[in-house]
């Protein structure tokens, strides 16, 4: 079995969709009926001057496609990424689970991985303050298996039936289609404050999480709690975790605004580049598991969508990996179409009564039907399952299947009964059986009406500086409602969490701040805390800011040692073309001052050269760009002239600022970068 392409039935989804591709150069010109086209420039007309014929078949055949190409856009979820990858499992699953995907680990299962934003239209910036999708399709030998995640573990409502409500009231609103990609604003407001089971959900999405450094740096939780059942039968409450490989991090606020206008495709970008150059992103697969007799054994109800399990509690167990290693080939073709839905699921994986996902397993194939045009989106290439699919399904928009036979329906003699029914013992899938019992009641479980204990849980378990974070984002978010009433609202809310907190925030919106005691939950959950992640060097991306003149043979080593650890950089100046150095080395420019930014990097390292000090606009830009990377608490480092700035800012010996032209400069830099941000910098 090949390493790079993971195969099902003797065929990777690779080599599967290569039968749709079609390469267009150096060919001919035809109607989509295969006719040559020999002008593609006039339309037929009635003389020289005169009116276009309707009997321009090519015409007309040209601009109908053109007015049909674009299909609805998702209601949410509408800014999407997708890539192609192969998951491999670290050990079997047997004790658990039948789905065949988790039983060997040495079969690669191929996947397609669609990160998105929730609320933003697709022409909406990247880094935005929202929940993140992180959606994943396993092309396994059972069928396809989708595995609907976000970045956060809950989600604002605990009922499927409330989905319109919460959409609607954190889309733009209805009266003027304002604001795009933002819940800072009156509608979204209203709803928290009067639906308190989203106040979980609300303080993840005020925190740090909500404008990750990079699809890449962020975690995924499938947020529902479903089954693993065994092949004897047995089964065990699950939740799915991706955890990346290079850490959990995040932009800060001011640093994500600015991205949203110097590159709206930041987090596109980052992974589009990543692959490209073989930095091949790696999430770990994890899995909370809970025996069936220990359902109720905890202070919360674990089917309730606005709760975590604390990995304290219930720990994570890492079974697999998931490689993203190829880039689409057609971005509509493959991220607009792809369809996903948490009811694909295979043999060995169930449902719960987790009401949210009862109303999701709805919602999502009516979504489908409506935005693919159909009941046959499972037929384009992306979707397409690698193993064979037979059924008495027929007909309907854009069906491509050619059946043959006569028989369409089941049971039937005239085709001995096929296609044919497969029994559970050989592999047919069966829905665990569960006894219900009640009466028909539209009420919710009491155990799912405490709101707030998480909410503190979460609060304790972040450190001073995330505190700090989810203060101001609430007094930014808040701060833009304009009814009084509902900031009011708001922060009476929280002051059932934390009464510093809705004090602090009360105080910068210009409402009467509460009174009352907060929550009275002291736990902590430490793996919900960014500053307990990973933290490493790889792939981080440092702009290096060079004049002619420079010292190229310290420089070249110090590039050499970032290169060594995986570093990417890129060389800035103030003119495109080459840099020269003391030595005649030159180095090719990748940006001028003006077109990059110094939001679009982890780092800088300043070095300067010839009249660099001296020369005004140099010296402008670089300050510039040290400033910024110092107000956001970045890595900056200095080497030759390049120290002159940081001693003219009063930069030297301040926490995450290296310089000097010693040994010891590459490992130093390297530390700072590895992490990510220096929260103990004193910044005006």
């Amino acid at each position: 079995m090949s390493d790079d392409k993971p195969k099902i039935n003797g065929s990777s989804k690779q080599e599967q969709l290569e039968q749709f591709k079609v390469d267009d150069t150096n060919k001919k010109m035809t109607t989509n009926q295969g006719l040559p086209v020999s002008n593609d420039e006039l339309s037929l007309t009635a003389g020289k001057r005169g009116p276009t014929l309707m009997e321009d078949f090519h015409f007309r055949e040209k601009v109908t496609h053109f007015d049909h190409e674009r299909i609805p856009e998702r209601v949410v979820h509408a800014r999407g990424f997708g890539v192609h990858g192969e998951f491999e499992l670290y050990e079997s699953m047997k004790a658990y689970t039948k789905a065949k995907f988790l039983q060997d680990p040495k079969v690669k299962t191929p996947v397609f991985v669609r990160f998105s934003t929730v609320v933003g239209s697709r022409g909406s910036a990247d880094t935005v303050r929202d929940v993140r999708g992180f959606a994943t399709k396993f092309y396994t030998e059972e069928g396809n298996y989708d595995l609907v995640a976000n970045n956060m573990p809950v989600f604002f409502i605990q009922d499927g039936i409330k989905f319109p409500d919460i959409v609607h009231a954190i889309k733009p609103e209805p009266h003027n289609e304002i604001p795009q990609a933002s819940g800072a604003h009156d509608t979204f407001w209203d709803f928290v404050a009067n639906n308190q089971e989203s106040a979980h959900q609300v303080m993840w999405l005020m925190s740090d999480r909500a404008i990750p450094r990079s699809f890449r740096m962020m975690q995924g939780f499938g947020i529902h709690t479903f089954r693993f059942v065994n092949d004897q039968g047995k089964a065990h409450f699950v939740k799915f975790h991706w955890i990346p490989k290079l850490g959990v991090h995040s932009l800060v606020w001011d640093e994500a605004q600015k991205i949203a206008g110097k590159k709206p495709d930041y987090n596109r970008q980052d992974l589009y580049d990543a692959i490209e150059m073989g930095d091949f992103p790696e999430y770990e697969f994890g899995v909370q598991i809970i025996e069936e007799k220990d359902e109720f054994a905890f202070d919360f109800d674990i089917l309730d969508p606005t709760k975590i399990w604390p990995e304290e509690d219930v720990p994570v167990k890492i079974i697999g990996k998931l490689t993203l290693n190829r880039n689409v080939d057609n971005f509509f073709a493959e991220t607009e179409q792809v369809a996903f839905h948490p009811g694909h699921v295979v043999p060995g994986i169930d449902f719960t009564n987790d009401p949210l996902l009862q109303g999701r397993l709805f919602s999502y194939i009516d979504t489908q039907l409506l935005r693919l045009g159909g009941p046959n989106f499972h037929e384009i290439p992306v979707n397409k399952p690698v193993c064979p699919f037979h059924n008495n399904q027929r007909d309907g928009f854009h069906r491509q299947t050619i059946n043959k036979g006569q028989v369409s329906y089941h049971n039937n003699s005239l085709a001995a009964n096929t296609p044919a029914t497969t029994p559970e013992k050989e592999g047919g899938y069966a829905h665990y059986q569960e006894k219900v019992e009640g009466s028909k009641i539209l009420e919710r479980s009491e155990s799912f009406n405490d709101h707030f204990s998480q909410v503190k849980l979460f609060w304790n378990s972040m450190s001073p500086h995330e505190q700090q974070h989810i203060i101001d984002a609430f007094s930014f978010e808040v701060g833009s409602v304009k009814s009084m009433n509902v900031r009011q609202q708001v922060v009476e809310m929280y002051a059932h969490v934390d009464l510093e907190l809705a004090t602090q925030v009360a105080n910068n919106i210009g409402v009467i701040p509460p009174t009352g005691e907060g929550s009275s939950v002291t736990k902590a959950s430490p793996a919900l805390s960014q500053a307990n992640t990973m933290k490493t060097p790889a792939t981080r991306k440092v702009g290096v800011i060079l004049n002619n003149g420079f010292n190229d043979a310290e420089v070249k080593e110090i590039l050499h040692g970032l290169n060594a650890e995986g570093i990417v950089y890129e060389i800035i100046s103030e003119k495109q073309g080459v840099v020269t150095g003391i030595n005649d080395v030159d180095l090719m420019v990748d940006h001028t001052f003006t077109t990059t930014d110094p939001v679009l990097y982890d780092a800088i390292y300043v070095v300067g050269g010839g009249d660099s000090l001296d020369n005004n606009v140099f010296h402008k830009q670089t300050t510039y760009y040290v400033k910024e990377a110092f107000k956001h608490y970045k890595p900056i480092g200095a080497t030759h002239d390049g120290v002159g700035w940081l001693e003219e800012s009063n930069m030297t010996g301040t926490p995450g600022v290296v310089d000097g032209n010693n040994n010891d400069f590459v490992n130093k830099f390297v530390g700072a970068i590895a992490a990510h941000r220096h929260w103990d910098r004193k910044v005006n």
